[in-house]
């Protein structure tokens, strides 16, 4: 079974969800969207499924230093946890604020500040590609001495803290403030609001921006998102959207010296020559519109049903992976990659997305069945198979019969 805290909590964060939910009807808000909100946990998705195979080498460069380079040894007291909490909360401070200020790590980042909502669903769209640098901010803690497992649970800990903060319905919390990360606090550091970005980088403790200069109170409600939006529910495409941004920029950069400093700068830089920094314009709040796809009501309906269904599957996959080959888990990997594409994207109308959801409700049972077969699972597993390609066929074959939104031509 898998132990890592994140996938163990996925239960508590969709019961959370759940009653942010409700505290919406009831207080007559809007806090989520469709589209968005399967966008957000997409995003969390192939970043789960990204950290099976990335994360284990950020772990085993951490274990390797500790092994063979540690300077200390330390014992678990009470005070070595406040240090190992107090050193991981400013490590972590520290890699949030440079994949804000550097441009090429602002690539990886800017998946999780490109929603137009801010709610707990937000909490979950994290990278595929982030990890790749950021766990080089907290390898002096393996130097220090700090154990592997201890720092991977602090870390998790830091992480599963800053879920809460994800919400609009929580204001700000009196003395609280002063100390710790809190919701009125980080919406400031989601705002596209040219006061607020770059601004509130805080794991667990606020005080890290306090004393390095990027605190900002929170004075009005930020306009959520980034400067550029993406206008698009696919969560791959978020993934690489800032990348193909910089390729283009850095074609038109003549120099190779120009090139470099590109990737290392902050985002929106270009040489003198080119026109310098280009900064965030101000928000005109009373023009501005956020990205949004009507969709029929039947077609929100047939993506709820195969989303869940996806949910679950990766859900089951995660508390299980430890069972599965590295090539079982590239191809289950894989299969889910699809199904979260095409949840996003049939919201788009693109024309392709119709052929790959049929190659898809044909790919998915044929899979269920020949793992069936091959492993000689219970017969009701090819029922389940057979069944949901019928349901899946039928239905969004009447979907593509019925609506315009969902066509071929």
């Amino acid at each position: 079974m898998n132990i890592n805290p994140i996938v163990l909590s996925i239960p508590i964060f969709f019961i959370l969800m759940g009653i942010e939910l409700i505290v919406e009807r009831l207080t007559h808000q809007k806090l989520y969207r469709l589209p968005d909100a399967i966008a957000n946990l997409s995003c969390g998705i192939t970043s789960q499924l990204s950290g099976l195979f990335l994360k284990i080498f950020a772990i085993g460069a951490y274990q390797f230093l500790f092994e063979h380079f540690a300077f200390f040894t330390l014992e678990r007291t009470w005070f070595y946890w406040l240090m190992l909490f107090l050193l991981a909360d400013m490590a972590y401070y520290w890699a949030h604020r440079m994949s804000h200020e550097i441009n090429l790590f602002w690539g990886g980042h800017v998946v999780h500040h490109q929603s137009e909502e801010y709610n707990l669903s937000v909490a979950l769209r994290q990278s595929s590609l982030q990890v790749v640098w950021t766990f080089a901010f907290s390898l002096p803690l393996a130097f220090i001495g700090f154990k592997t497992l201890d720092f991977a649970l602090m870390s998790a800990f830091i992480t599963l803290y800053q879920f809460w903060i994800h919400t609009e319905t929580i204001n700000k919390m009196g003395w609280f403030e002063y100390i710790f990360n809190t919701p009125s606090h980080h919406r400031v550091h989601h705002g596209r609001d040219p006061k607020y970005i770059d601004k509130n980088h805080a794991g667990t403790l606020i005080i890290w921006d306090k004393m390095f200069g990027t605190f900002q109170e929170e004075e009005e409600r930020p306009t959520y998102g980034i400067t550029k939006p993406i206008n698009s529910w696919n969560p791959i495409w978020a993934n690489i959207s800032h990348y193909a941004e910089m390729s283009k920029d850095i074609k038109q950069i003549p120099k190779w010296s120009d090139r470099i400093k590109y990737l290392f700068k902050k985002p929106g830089w270009l040489p003198d020559y080119m026109g310098g920094y280009r900064a965030a314009p101000q928000v005109d709040k009373a023009s501005y519109q956020k990205y949004d796809t009507p969709a029929p009501i039947m077609l929100n309906y047939y993506v709820l049903f195969q989303y869940t269904l996806c949910l679950v599957a990766t859900a089951l996959f995660l508390f299980n992976s430890a069972k599965f080959s590295l090539g079982e888990k590239a191809i289950i990997t894989a299969l889910i990659s699809l199904t979260v594409v095409n949840c996003g994207v049939l919201f788009e109308n693109r024309k392709w997305v119709v052929w790959s959801e049929w190659l898809r409700i044909i790919l998915y049972p044929a899979f269920l069945i020949g793992i069936t077969y091959f492993l000689n699972l219970p017969a009701w597993y090819h029922v389940i198979g057979v069944s949901y390609f019928f349901i899946s066929f039928i239905w969004f074959y009447a979907l593509t019969k019925k609506h315009a939104t969902v066509q071929l031509a």
